[in-house]
Formats: C-alpha cells, structure tokens, sequence
C-alpha cells in the first residue's frame, strides 16, 4: 500500500523508495511545483508564496487549493 499527500496542492504518493507525483510519475525531487492555488512558487527563502513568513511559526499550511466536502451523519432518526 502506498502512502498519499500532497505537495503545494498536488498529489503525490510514495512508491516505497521515493515520493512521486500521481499525475505523471515524476520524482517530486526533480519537478518543482507552484501551488495549485496562487501558482506561485515557494519564496527563496522556502517559504510558501501564499503565505510567505508567518512569525514564530515553524510551518504553516494555506490549503493550496485542497478541499474536502464534511460528511455529515444524519443524528436524526
């Protein structure tokens, strides 16, 4: 079983040796993304564009485009 996240929005897996891009295959190691979102890449420092320095934070995560619909369970019988 492979492992799935995403990368600035995109998604990637985990073949068991490295981390690729579920679209193409790609090594996420060797293809540099923008966010799905803004399209911008990361700022030079590292940081996401989206974002950019968020003051005392060690990591942060706008979302870059990635929503999920909350399941609700009907209570109500």
């Amino acid at each position: 079983m492979s492992a799935i996240s995403h990368s600035r929005g995109h998604a990637i897996y985990f073949d068991g040796k490295a981390w690729r891009y579920l679209d193409n295959n790609n090594l996420l190691q060797n293809e540099e993304r923008p966010c799905f979102r803004c399209g911008k890449y990361p700022t030079p420092e590292g940081y996401d564009a989206c974002l950019e320095y968020v003051k005392g934070m060690k990591s942060a995560c706008c979302g870059h485009g990635i929503t999920k619909e909350l399941q609700k369970k009907d209570l109500i019988k």
